[in-house]
């Protein structure tokens, strides 16, 4: 009897085992053939996302802002005031911030002048509660604001360390963290109705170092990091978003903020953009919906070639090419 009782318990023993391990192969084939299932999805997926992005570069398609409202910080002068009038002649609305009242109503005037219609508000964007406050009451008076562009920028040139706290306060105040608080201002509206476009202005300081520019670069990168995430964690919470983002990187504009540039060829790709080229370029970008675009557009090509390139090497381009901004003081 126990011999026989043995027996079987070894026998269940057995049938359990290769129970097992029968169970345990159909796992490892069915997970097999899932991942097989998923880089073919992956691949197709990863082209015809490819095609789609070649074809839209060559037959760009261009949305229609006649009748909608846009918001500009900066619009006193340079390139906000560019952009205002443009996108005014457009068909567009304006909703013009500037810290300058009497710039900014004079863009205001000449928008007027030719029948547009735009209004003007003073706005100090280095203040948080002030930016919020300006938001509430500009939603209240015109409703959705479908593009807001964040412009409004500031750019002393010398070394680091002849750069004041003040200085570098100011910086990252008024080209940074107004971003968040403006965002934060409008962002919710257009998650609300599944719409909407933020332009945000960097800067080609915000694709390469620069001497003289340490936290101008600080602060254009730190744009650049802000709205590649931002369009990240729209994607992940809405794959279906359709709220637009545009990071522009402007050489160096003519604008009064780059007071000594220094370029050795006298070729267009390294003289200063006029601040009328420049809008048109940013409104473009904006209406065709790209995320980023360089200003001229062969600058954000060359940074990422020459992030392939041996650092050492392309310090030694960049010394043959020299050009860049000179102090200031």
């Amino acid at each position: 009897m126990v011999q026989t009782t043995n027996s079987v318990s070894s026998n269940s023993s057995n049938n359990s085992v290769s129970n097992s391990n029968t169970h345990k192969n159909n796992i490892d084939v069915s997970q097999i053939l899932t991942l097989v299932l998923d880089i073919v999805t992956l691949l197709f997926k990863f082209w015809v996302a490819v095609v789609e992005s070649i074809i839209k570069s060559f037959i760009p398609q261009e949305v229609d802002v006649k009748g909608k409202t846009v918001l500009i910080t900066g619009t006193g002068h340079g390139i906000g005031k560019e952009l205002a009038l443009q996108y005014s002649a457009l068909g567009a609305k304006l909703i013009c911030w500037d810290i300058n009242d009497e710039a900014n109503q004079q863009t205001v005037k000449e928008i007027k002048a030719y029948g547009g219609e735009a209004y003007a508000y003073t706005c100090n964007v280095m203040k948080r509660d002030e930016i919020i406050a300006l938001a509430e009451k500009n939603k209240k008076e015109h409703g959705f604001i479908n593009v807001v562009v964040n412009n409004a920028g500031i750019m002393p040139c010398h070394p680091i360390m002849e750069q004041t706290e003040t200085e570098i306060r100011n910086m990252f105040e008024i080209n940074v963290l107004a971003h968040f608080w403006i965002i934060q201002a409008f962002l919710p509206d257009m998650i609300a109705r599944n719409e909407g476009h933020i332009v945000a202005l960097s800067s080609c300081a915000g694709l390469f170092g620069l001497p003289n520019l340490v936290p101008y670069c600080g602060t254009k990168f730190a744009v650049r990091g802000l709205m590649e995430s931002l369009s990240e964690e729209l994607r992940r919470a809405n794959p279906q978003s359709n709220i637009k983002l545009t990071t522009i990187y402007p050489y160096m504009v003519d604008t009064g903020l780059c007071k000594r540039p220094r370029y050795r060829f006298q070729l267009p790709l390294f003289k200063l953009v006029k601040p009328t080229d420049a809008a048109a370029s940013i409104i473009r970008a904006q209406r065709t919906g790209q995320e980023h675009v360089s200003i001229p557009r062969d600058y954000i090509v060359i940074e990422k070639i020459g992030r392939l390139l041996p650092r050492n090497a392309m310090r030694v381009l960049n010394d043959f090419i020299d050009t860049g901004v000179d102090s200031d003081k």
